[in-house]
C-alpha cells in the first residue's frame, strides 16, 4: 500500500593531512562547554544545549502561512514528545549537519529531542564504511570477521547507558547504530530507522550473509525513513516513510553572506578572485566523482580559463576519506590551477562558513556521484542559485531536473562543453540556477522536512496502541517518482 503525502597562506596544497580522527566525537568550538557524559551532543534533559537555531518566526517569510501553521499543527499533537537521535559522528557528513538544525529546533517547538553518538573502533568503521558500500553495491562480501567487530561493538555500546532519557521514540541514523534496537528495546518505545544512503536491495539478493546480517538486525524496529522512493526495500516487514532529506537556510553554511565575509575566505586560501571557479565540496569520497570533475575540468581549461577548487573535510566515521585525500593531491600536484582544500573541521561554524563563501564563490559546481543517498551539497549550492552539474543516481534527480534545474554528467568532454557554454553565458546560469533555489524552497528545508517526521513519528508510535500506518504501508511526503533501481 503506497500514500502519497587549503593550509591558510602558506601551500595551497599543503594542508593535505592524512591522519584523521576515527572516533566518533562531539565537535568543540572554542569556549563550548564540556558534555555531562561521553557521546552527549545535544540535551536539554541533561542542560546541555551547545548550539541552536532560529525560532520558527524567522523562517516564516520564507515558508509562508500555510507551511508554518503545517509545522505547528504537527508540533502541537506531539508536545511533550521525548526523542533519542542517535548516529555515529557528530563531524562531518550530511545526517550530522541536519542533526546540528532539526535538534535545537524540535526542542523550541515543544518536542524533547536529545542527541547522542556511539563509539567505536578503527575495527567498527572500517567494518561499518564496507557495510556502507556493499549496501550501495560495491563488489564484495560481508565477512564473518566484519559481523564480529559489529557485534562487539554494539554490545558495548548498549551497555554504556545510551538511552537512559526514556525516550518516547529513537530514531536511529544510518548503519552504524542499527544493531541497538535489538539490544535496547522496551515496551512502549517506537524506534525508526532513518537510511541516508543509497540503498539497494540487488546487493544484498547477491550477498545472502549481507540481507541476512541487514535483516536481523532490522526486525525490531517499528519502521524505516528513506529518502526517495527507490530505496524502499520492500521485502522488509516494517512501515517504510519516504522523507526527503532538508538544509537549514538560515544556518551558517546556508545564509546570506557579505562579499567581505566571500573575499577573505579566498584570501585565506590564496585564491585568485578574477578568475571563474569551477568548485565541488563535500567529502573525500570513492563515491563522490572526483576523479570525474577533474578530468572535466581538464578539458574546460584548453578552452576556458578557470581555476578548480576540491575542498572537503574528514568525518570521523569514514577511515577511507584520508585514503582519497592523498590520492586526489597525488594526481593533482602538478596543475597550480586546482586548490585541493582539507578545511578545518575543529570549529563547525568555521567549516561551514568557509564551506558557504566557496560555494557562493563558484561560478559552476559540480558533483558527479557514482552513488549518492541524497546529496546534500547539492542541495547547498542549489539554495545559493548556482549551476550544478551532478549525475543521474540515487535520489540527486529528485533535485536535478536535467536542463531545468542543473545538468546531468554525461562524458568528461561532453560536461568540458556544458561548463564551457555556462562560462560564457551567465545569463543562462543564472537562470538555470534561480530555478534551483525555487526548487529547493519548495521541497527541500527544515521546516517542511521536520513538519514530515513528527507525523511520521504520530503514525509509528505504538506504545499506546495508535498506530496508524500497517507493516506493508509506505508513507510518501514527497511527490512520488518512479526511478529504477541502478548497477554499475
Amino acid at each position: 500500500m503506497v500514500v502519497s503525502v587549503k593550509s591558510p597562506k602558506t601551500s595551497i596544497k599543503g594542508n593535505v593531512k592524512l591522519k584523521a580522527e576515527r572516533k566518533p566525537q562531539e565537535m568543540k568550538s572554542a569556549g563550548a562547554a564540556s558534555p555531562p557524559a561521553p557521546g552527549v551532543i545535544y540535551s536539554k534533559r541533561l542542560n546541555f544545549c551547545p548550539f541552536t537555531t532560529p525560532p520558527l518566526k524567522a523562517y516564516a517569510s520564507i515558508l509562508g502561512d500555510e507551511r508554518t501553521e503545517r509545522l505547528q499543527a504537527a508540533a502541537e499533537r506531539l508536545k511533550g514528545l521525548k526523542v533519542l537521535e542517535l548516529n555515529a559522528t557528530a563531524q562531518g557528513g550530511g545526517v550530522a549537519e541536519m542533526l546540528y538544525s532539526s535538534v535545537p529546533f524540535l526542542n523550541q517547538l515543544g518536542v524533547q529531542t536529545e542527541w547522542k553518538v556511539i563509539s567505536g573502533n578503527d575495527e567498527f568503521f572500517e567494518c561499518t564504511k564496507g557495510l556502507h558500500n556493499l549496501l550501495q553495491g560495491m563488489k564484495g562480501n560481508f565477512t564473518q570477521k566484519m559481523e564480529r567487530a559489529y557485534y562487539s561493538t554494539i554490545a558495548d555500546c548498549a551497555h554504556s547507558n545510551i538511552t537512559d532519557g526514556n525516550a518516547d521514540i529513537i530514531m536511529v541514523n544510518d548503519p552504524q547504530p542499527l544493531g541497538l534496537a535489538r539490544h535496547l528495546k522496551k515496551p512502549g518505545e517506537t524506534w525508526l530507522w532513518r537510511c541516508h544512503i543509497d540503498i539497494e536491495e540487488t546487493p544484498m539478493d547477491d550477498n545472502p550473509g549481507l540481507w541476512d546480517f541487514m535483516t536481523n538486525w532490522i526486525k525490531p524496529f517499528d519502521a524505516a525513513i528513506f529518502s526517495a522512493a527507490h530505496y524502499v526495500v520492500t521485502r522488509w516487514p516494517l512501515a517504510s516513510f519516504i522523507i526527503p532529506p532538508f538544509i537549514d537556510p538560515l544556518s551558517e553554511k546556508n545564509r546570506e553572506l557579505s562579499q567581505k565575509e566571500i573575499d577573505e575566505v579566498l584570501a585565506k586560501y590564496d585564491i585568485d578572485t578574477s578568475v571563474p571557479i569551477v568548485a565541488q565540496i563535500g567529502r573525500f569520497d570513492p563515491w563522490k566523482g572526483l576523479d570525474r570533475t577533474i578530468a572535466a575540468y581538464r578539458y574546460v581549461r584548453k578552452e576556458q580559463p578557470c581555476q578548480l577548487i576540491l575542498a572537503g573535510g574528514m568525518a570521523s566515521d569514514d577511515p577511507e576519506g584520508e585514503r582519497i585525500l592523498a590520492k586526489i593531491y597525488e594526481d593533482t600536484k602538478e596543475d597550480e590551477d586546482i586548490h585541493i582544500l582539507n578545511l578545518p573541521m575543529a570549529n563547525r561554524l568555521e567549516n561551514w562558513r568557509e564551506v558557504n563563501a566557496l560555494q557562493r564563490s563558484a561560478s559552476i559546481i559540480m558533483q558527479p556521484s557514482t552513488r549518492e543517498g541524497f546529496g546534500l551539497v547539492i542541495t547547498e549550492a542549489l539554495w545559493k542559485a548556482k549551476p550544478v552539474i551532478s549525475s543521474n543516481v540515487g535520489a540527486i534527480p529528485l533535485q536535478i531536473r536535467d536542463g531545468d534545474t542543473g545538468y546531468f554528467y554525461e562524458t568528461p568532454q561532453k560536461t568540458a562543453r556544458q561548463v564551457i557554454n555556462l562560462l560564457k553565458n551567465r545569463k543562462a546560469a543564472d537562470a538555470l540556477g534561480q530555478r534551483g533555489k525555487e526548487y529547493v524552497s519548495e521541497h527541500f528545508l527544515l521546516p517542511d522536512r521536520v513538519a514530515d517526521y513528527l507525523m511520521a513519528m504520530d503514525m509509528a508510535m505504538d506504545g499506546n496502541g495508535h498506530r496508524t500506518v500497517p507493516n506493508d504501508g509506505i508513507i510518501s511526503f514527497h511527490p512520488w517518482f518512479k526511478m529504477s533501481k541502478r548497477r554499475s
